[in-house]
């Protein structure tokens, strides 16, 4: 989550805590000046001096709380700050409404729990070590003899000797401790649930949306697609017609390219917009990026030589558990992504390595890399940071990892390695991780030649002929 977002929650958490500590405190002192002292204020002008006192200065603090709440500024400390001087004021309550066996104790308990529900089990934490500590600080002034009751006061309702004081400081410390825990557990439970029902939220909007992208795909892609088909023929057959000029030639590939371009277009919209459930099984990574290498290398920017697409890892086989056909869509797409994003002269580096019971494939380019915020939302459909392209290929790389979350496959986004400490940082990698296959069962993916039938290289082996 990200930083303006937690502080906006805190805040409103905040605001709302301030509120109902204006009611609360309200309410205590009705209860303190009609049923403890009984309504009779003047015959108890100490403990009416430190009562009033502890919950105007808690009124105070609220006017001072709300007042810097507006400038949404230190907002963590500012929660920290209310939850100490709370267990503080409790301790005044508690001083003059019985001491050690006083039935504010409970108030401590309360913090903890207000604590939690601002800042986490962090905060519950934090109430319960100054609970405890001003609890502690008053039961030690009647034990040592440092305070002594409130003089308009019985002093039967008071115990004095550490023997009688031993107990309920032990019990109220141990209440705070319970409480502290079980409200900083609920809290991170409920955070952690909050997280999960966003991230599904998140999901449910984009299944809408490919949704919506399906039943438009569908009705295009048949339309588009053959009047593709006859203008990439008919450009190839004119472009080896007799007497055409250099310059017609050159009109004649950019036709041609811009045909194959749309082709992926097409193709990339299709993919997204049918998912189809992934079949698990043992595959071979290492021939899978190989082959996935050899292609790349001789299509688009890599055919002309512009960019260079190569291989690095290990020559024996890595056997993964994944649906072969969709990883290697996975793999593609990010190799042409990274072509499509590094500039000339550069080169894009598949690499394969294993470590602990996983394998990762990872995809390194050269470019400008990716920005931070624009990490968020790399993987969402038409989110592209190119002048060209409709940002749909690492849509389906998105898709494909979620269909095989089940088998274990992640995927990480991070700025490229530099090669020296002094060089700007350059690049980015794309990195899938797998579970290493339990069985070495030999079912490699499909061989490369089977790979010219998948739907994302049809225009790249068409333009080859």
């Amino acid at each position: 989550m990200r930083r303006d977002e937690q502080d906006d929650r805190l805040s409103n958490r905040l605001a709302w805590i301030t509120g109902l500590r204006l009611g609360f405190l309200s309410l205590l002192l009705g209860i303190v000046a009609f049923f403890y002292l009984r309504g009779a204020l003047s015959q108890y002008p100490q403990s009416q001096t430190i009562v009033l006192g502890s919950i105007g200065a808690a009124f105070a603090l609220t006017a001072i709380y709300a007042t810097l709440l507006r400038r949404r500024k230190q907002l963590q400390r500012l929660a920290e700050a209310q939850i100490v001087l709370d267990q503080v004021i409790w301790s005044a309550i508690v001083y003059v409404s019985g001491g050690a066996t006083s039935g504010a104790t409970t108030f401590y308990g309360l913090t903890c729990l207000v604590a939690a529900i601002l800042i986490g089990l962090r905060g519950a934490a934090i109430a319960a070590i100054a609970g405890i500590g001003a609890f502690g600080l008053v039961c030690a002034g009647f034990g040592f003899g440092w305070i002594a009751p409130p003089s308009d006061q019985r002093g039967g309702n008071y115990v004095l000797g550490w023997d009688a004081i031993v107990y309920p400081l032990a019990v109220n410390a141990l209440g705070i401790v319970v409480v502290a825990l079980l409200s900083g557990y609920l809290a991170e439970r409920l955070r952690r649930t909050g997280g999960a029902l966003e991230v599904a939220t998140e999901r449910a909007k984009q299944a809408e949306s490919l949704a919506v992208l399906g039943r438009l795909a569908a009705g295009l892609a048949h339309e588009i697609r053959n009047p593709l088909g006859s203008i990439s023929g008919s450009i190839e057959l004119l472009r080896d017609a007799p007497g055409l000029g250099d310059e017609d030639k050159q009109l004649c590939d950019i036709i041609q390219r811009e045909a194959g371009r749309l082709n992926h277009l097409v193709t990339d919209m299709m993919d997204l917009a049918r998912p189809r459930k992934p079949a698990p099984q043992s595959v071979d990574v290492v021939a899978l990026a190989r082959d996935v290498v050899a292609l790349a290398a001789r299509s688009e920017r890599s055919g002309a030589g512009d960019v260079a697409v190569r291989y690095d890892g290990p020559d024996a086989p890595l056997f993964a558990t994944c649906d072969g056909e969709q990883m290697r869509q996975v793999l593609w797409n990010l190799v042409r992504n990274g072509v499509q994003a590094t500039g000339a002269g550069t080169t894009v580096t598949v690499s394969v390595r294993t470590e602990k019971n996983r394998i990762f494939m990872a995809v390194q380019d050269e470019g400008p890399g990716i920005d931070p915020e624009a990490r968020k939302s790399i993987f969402d459909a038409f989110m592209t940071m190119r002048t060209h392209g409709a940002g749909l290929g690492l849509a389906v790389v998105r898709r494909i990892i979620d269909d095989h979350e089940a088998v274990g496959a992640t995927i990480e986004v991070r700025d490229a390695p530099t090669l020296k400490d002094d060089a700007p940082a350059s690049g980015a990698t794309f990195e899938v991780g797998l579970a290493l296959a339990r069985s070495a069962t030999k079912k490699a993916a499909p061989a490369s030649d089977e790979l010219a039938t998948h739907s994302a290289t049809r225009g790249e082996i068409a333009r080859q002929k």
